[in-house]
């Protein structure tokens, strides 16, 4: 059989990775000799090992895990990127459906502050000790426009973060932002204001993704336009809740900053810890507020 020089029959057929069959390699586990990928391969005292003898405990390599790829925040990576994306959306949708369905539903989900308003004692809202709406304002939406601009922009935004990030990561980021811009809207605006949305959570997004964007020296001309055209339209129009908008964005480059910018060594200490002082934050102008209207 005729063949080209400096090839040889091993070389242009390589075994496929037992777990990853269309990845071919050329290293092989030293205990049970199956072929394995770079991304199965887990260090030994001698060569590399499969991912199994190492958890059946056959093996002197680190556990599995620990030759798990990670993302760029050290979470994870996962086989679906966008999953929590997905739910998130999920929620929103059946929220929305849940509204349009039984309309009276938007005056025990939505933000209000207090009502009736002074002089009154208030005996609904925030104030009065309806915690949960700083929640539940987050998920519910009235308008089509207002649902589909918002999930539009989750999709687009949250996807490549939650890949970046990672699912626990990103979660936290998402929430935090949410809670910061529910906290703002009920510090500043008006305590009889119904505010309900996802914008505080989708603007904290949007602060993260800028800072992930300078990380990785990417343009970020970019987002920046976009982050401009929505602020436009967030001081331009009557109706919308400027606080939530600018209270996500805060809250979203704080705790995007700590999740990419975290030494390696102490990264989840300081990325939860980030999360944890904006939390505290959103505690404090929480009671600060309900104290001014109790």
């Amino acid at each position: 059989m005729n063949q080209e020089a400096g090839s040889t029959p091993e070389a242009q057929n390589l075994p496929g990775c037992y777990r990853h069959p269309d990845r071919e390699t050329g290293i092989r586990c030293t205990r049970c000799e199956r072929p394995i990928c770079p991304e199965c391969m887990v260090s030994a005292s001698v060569g590399f090992q499969c991912p199994e003898c190492v958890r059946d405990g056959g093996g002197t390599g680190p556990a599995p895990a620990a030759a798990r790829p990670r993302t760029l925040a050290g979470g994870t990576v996962t086989a679906d990127p966008r999953l929590f994306t997905k739910i998130l959306i999920g929620i929103n949708v059946a929220v929305f459906i849940a509204l349009q369905v039984n309309t009276s539903l938007a005056a025990d989900l939505s933000l209000i502050g207090a009502w009736p308003p002074a002089p009154f004692q208030p005996t609904e809202g925030v104030a009065d000790g309806q915690y949960y709406r700083l929640v539940t304002s987050m998920f519910a939406h009235q308008e089509i426009w207002h649902i589909g601009f918002n999930m539009l922009s989750l999709w687009w935004l949250g996807g490549p973060l939650e890949a970046a990030l990672g699912r626990a990561r990103y979660l936290a980021v998402y929430l935090v932002s949410g809670l910061a811009g529910s906290a703002l809207a009920y510090l500043l605006a008006s305590p009889a204001t119904q505010t309900l949305g996802a914008s505080g959570a989708i603007f904290g997004l949007f602060g993260a993704t800028a800072v992930l964007m300078r990380k990785l020296n990417y343009d970020l001309r970019p987002i920046i336009a976009l982050l401009v055209i929505n602020l436009i339209f967030t001081f331009s129009w009557s109706g919308i809740s400027w606080q939530a908008h600018i209270g996500g964005l805060a809250a979203g480059l704080i705790t995007g900053y700590g999740m990419v910018h975290a030494p390696r060594k102490r990264r989840a200490l300081v990325q939860y810890g980030t999360c944890a002082l904006v939390l505290l934050v959103v505690v404090g102008m929480t009671l600060i507020r309900t104290a001014q209207l109790t």
